[in-house]
């Protein structure tokens, strides 16, 4: 089992979140976080004329834990729904998961995800 996490664009959510439910992953979790990466923040300029610099942005972070077999799926997914070409679309990271356990039921293992 595999733990997917990916730093999305929020505005990409809605559009990562069908994809996903469309190839049978309805179950995540989601969090809005801030950070920055390469895109290295974006400028504004107010409206007395001065620019200025937001280099930490909002993004969402989505969580996934699914089984080895389905990883590159869900990949292949997030980044074909998430994608813009521009920088700043996010990163997918893949972390191993020794177990899962269902709370309800305390089944165990790949049943349980």
């Amino acid at each position: 089992m595999n733990k997917v996490e990916a730093i999305i664009r929020p505005e990409r959510l809605s559009r990562v979140i069908s994809a996903l439910a469309e190839q049978g992953f309805a179950g995540l979790n989601i969090a809005n976080v801030t950070g920055r990466g390469e895109q290295r923040g974006i400028t504004h300029a107010g409206r007395s004329g001065e620019t200025y610099i937001v280099d930490i942005l909002p993004k969402i972070k989505l969580e996934l834990v699914v089984s080895d077999a389905d990883t590159q799926k869900v990949i292949s997914t997030i980044v074909s729904a998430a994608r813009t070409g521009e920088v700043g679309d996010g990163k997918i990271f893949i972390i191993p998961v020794s177990n899962a356990i269902r709370v309800r039921t305390g089944e165990s293992g790949e049943v349980a995800i």
